[in-house]
């Protein structure tokens, strides 16, 4: 897609964020990719993040459901001031999407960082009736 500073910013916005949730992050690229110019409304961006933390690479890839998709067509059928005429309006939400995807991966990576996942104790077994006679 063209550039866009006002969309550059965001990103770097959204990315400084995630410093709160992990300080040692090593990299992160983003990658957004416009629609066709035939395709303007709906959710049509797709957005990919790659994340390096230290020994492991974390991905997002967003991209629109078909069920958003006919879910915003349909409401446009039935009132056509609903369509979207800035597609940047799209951006910002996938960009929103896609960095909360991410926040939830990092999270869950560090929780197995410190060691913080929940696992399930082993049952214990069911008590035994005295059977012995009396």
């Amino acid at each position: 897609m063209d550039h866009s500073d006002a969309v550059v910013a965001r990103v770097q916005e959204e990315a400084g964020k995630l410093d709160k949730y992990f300080d040692r992050i090593t990299s992160c690229r983003v990658m957004i990719e416009a629609p066709h110019r035939h395709h303007r409304r709906g959710e049509a961006f797709h957005v990919r993040i790659e994340l390096g933390v230290p020994g492991k690479e974390l991905v997002v890839g967003h991209e629109p459901t078909l069920h958003a998709i006919a879910k915003h067509d349909d409401e446009a059928q039935r009132r056509k001031d609903l369509e979207i005429e800035a597609p940047h309006k799209d951006v910002y939400v996938a960009l929103r999407d896609a960095f909360k995807a991410m926040r939830r991966q990092l999270q869950d990576y560090v929780h197995c960082l410190r060691q913080e996942v929940k696992t399930h104790e082993a049952a214990s077994p069911p008590p035994f009736a005295d059977l012995s006679p009396k």
